[in-house]
């Protein structure tokens, strides 16, 4: 079972989001029959079968294990992964691009970075899989109080700096066994402080 699974085509998308599919995914997390599902739902087993074997043929969830009761066989099904995001693969030609967005320094760029992120990544991380390889990757994630707009400015600067430097010191355009690597560095308001206060934009 995959930590992260990227849904990337339209129907394994849709079929994810409906709301009793996302519960059974959920529910999922260890393998289960459908009618333990069914009593934990409060819902008929052909109705729980009915969902499974759709997210079956998405390849969310397969079969775990199976086990027989009398003349009849039982199958535990198990979700193909703990937790799904959908890439904008899924929306085809209105998901979200970087290049589409000219104001390089608005929330839509953000978004559309993190966006891109997902997409690129998920293809990458299902090629690895299926290749049986790990997917080598660097990611760092801190949190910054400053004290003022001006030492905010003051970071950015000194940020840019610092990777301008690191970038023309390492990247070498004719390494003949060189792998290029694509480094997005991010910043936004979090989303609430530690007294649980919403942010303010400035």
């Amino acid at each position: 079972m995959l930590d992260i699974e990227v849904i990337d085509r339209p129907s394994a998308a849709a079929a994810a989001l409906e709301p009793v599919r996302s519960q059974l995914l959920s529910e999922l997390r260890e393998p289960a029959s459908a009618a333990t599902l069914a009593t934990r739902l409060g819902l008929k087993r052909q109705k729980i079968n009915y969902h499974l074997h759709a997210l079956e043929e998405h390849g969310l969830v397969q079969v775990a294990d199976t086990r027989k009761w009398g003349g009849l066989t039982e199958r535990l099904m198990v979700a193909s992964a703990t937790s799904y995001v959908v890439s904008t693969t899924a929306l085809g030609p209105v998901g979200a691009d970087p290049d589409r967005t000219s104001d390089r320094l608005s929330a839509s760029y953000l978004i559309a970075l993190g966006a891109r992120l997902v997409r690129e990544i998920g293809a990458l991380q299902r090629a690895a899989t299926d290749a049986g390889k790990r997917l080598a990757t660097l990611a760092i994630d801190t949190e910054i109080r400053f004290r003022s707009a001006a030492d905010r400015a003051s970071f950015t600067r000194e940020l840019t700096e610092a990777i301008t430097t690191l970038a023309a010191r390492y990247h070498d355009e004719t390494a003949p066994q060189g792998r290029s690597h694509r480094l997005v560095v991010t910043a936004h308001p979090s989303p609430a402080n530690p007294q649980g206060k919403d942010f303010q934009c400035q």
